[in-house]
């Protein structure tokens, strides 16, 4: 999960599988192992004409979140755009927590991200996919809402609904944003596990039983934060409870699971965390007095609480409401894009990494563990066909989707803006 500041190279944390370690992996920012390779020149990958056949995908928070954001402020023709933006919304902040925010400076000076900083980071990182998605419709041509459908993780979701009409940025943000800093002083007692597993699947049902015991053993909260993959959660948990878990994992699943722990301090954002401070009662509050929320999003947004397309024009709180402490279902919900039939992921936001991972590890399982040549020719077909009949995507089995992992071209927008020439 681990996303690191870096402009080619990004430093990818993988979980592994198998029983082997965690590791960190050297990728360049167009050569995921999904991205095709006529996509390691960013400028050269046209997005005219592929927008309605292609997703948006929004980073969430992370331990660094600036990217290239640098370059976009102080690029010539870009710089007055995204300076505005990061304008508009460090005023919008500032009124919500009480205090001068600047977020033109903090990513001027690329300031590191600490528990501290987690509200500004949280304001810049909305702020910044949104800048993005106007220097692609005011400089390219490109409008964002003719995309298939969108989906963010965690803090990407908020800019997706944005993005998407169903709130403005002044009526969703100041929610999140008044809820931030009790959030990050949550993190002084809590640790991230990842818990993963050598068989296919992590049994869901099983892995909240065992949280559900330790809580009630007295030790603290903990629960799963997300379902990365059918093998794989993370964990957040107060206290020793990580300690816990891992001392019953050979009782609980024997020789099946395998917890490692993230050194830093994370916010715990879907979690049952949050309750110490009462965060779902007050986003609900708080969302049931904001406009907005009554329109379905367009592009469609497939929602990381549910993993499907769910937001209508009548449950937007709803879902706000749980995302506060339901984990998030990232796997579900890129199940749900491939599904789509979608041929193109962009990528939005700063120095995006683990979405990309995600699809990454998807296409080179699917790879291995299928003939290449049988892949391709089956994987071809499958992309062109669903492209022309959305119809077969819903009936055909539904992990069948997995074989077109490894044909999507994937764009770093933020590479793909500063590549392209600009008039």
């Amino acid at each position: 999960m681990k996303e690191v500041n870096g402009r080619w190279q990004r430093r990818i944390w993988s979980a592994g599988s198998g029983g082997r370690r965690g590791r960190l992996q050297d990728v360049s920012a167009h050569a995921t192992g999904v991205i095709a390779s006529e996509t390691s020149r960013p400028g050269a990958v046209p997005l005219d004409g592929k927008i309605a056949r292609t997703a948006l995908a929004f980073r969430g928070y992370d331990i660094a979140n600036h990217g290239r954001s640098p370059e976009l402020l102080a690029h010539p023709i870009f710089g007055p755009v995204v300076r505005s933006v990061l304008a508009e919304v460090s005023e919008l902040a500032a009124d919500v927590l009480g205090r001068p925010v600047d977020l033109a400076t903090r990513v001027e000076s690329s300031a590191p991200t600490t528990l501290e900083s987690f509200p500004d980071d949280v304001a810049m990182i909305v702020a910044m996919e949104l800048a993005q998605l106007r220097l692609l419709r005011e400089f390219h041509g490109i409008d964002p809402a003719e995309a298939r459908l969108t989906f963010g993780y965690s803090i990407g979701e908020l800019s997706a609904l944005i993005a998407g009409g169903v709130y403005t940025t002044e009526e969703l943000l100041p929610v999140p944003l008044s809820l931030a800093p009790d959030c990050a002083e949550l993190a002084t007692d809590t640790t991230m596990g990842v818990l993963f597993t050598r068989e296919p699947l992590l049994d869901e049902d099983e892995v909240r039983g065992i949280c559900r015991r330790i809580g009630g053993e007295g030790l603290g909260l903990i629960g799963p934060s997300a379902f990365l993959s059918p093998n794989t959660a993370l964990i957040l948990g107060e206290g020793r409870t990580l300690d816990r878990l891992e001392a019953l994992l050979p009782d609980e699943l024997p020789g099946r699971a395998m917890l490692r722990r993230n050194p830093n301090r994370w916010p715990p954002l879907h979690s049952p965390i949050v309750w110490r401070k009462n965060i779902p009662n007050r986003a609900a509050t708080a969302m049931y007095g904001v406009r907005g929320g009554t329109t379905r999003p367009r592009p469609e947004v497939v929602s990381c609480v549910t993993g499907e397309a769910s937001y209508g024009p009548d449950n937007s709180r709803d879902l706000m409401i749980g995302w506060t402490d339901r984990p998030q279902r990232l796997w579900d919900a890129i199940e749900s894009t491939l599904s789509a039939g979608v041929e193109t992921i962009v990528h939005v936001g700063p120095a995006p990494n683990l979405i990309p991972a995600t699809f990454s590890r998807i296409s080179n399982n699917v790879s291995k563990h299928v003939n290449n040549k049988m892949i391709r020719r089956i994987g071809s077909d499958v992309v062109a066909t669903l492209s022309r009949h959305a119809w077969l995507a819903q009936v055909l089995p539904a992990k069948a989707c997995l074989l077109r992992a490894p044909f999507l071209e994937h764009i770093i927008l933020e590479d793909w803006l500063l590549a392209r020439p600009v008039a």
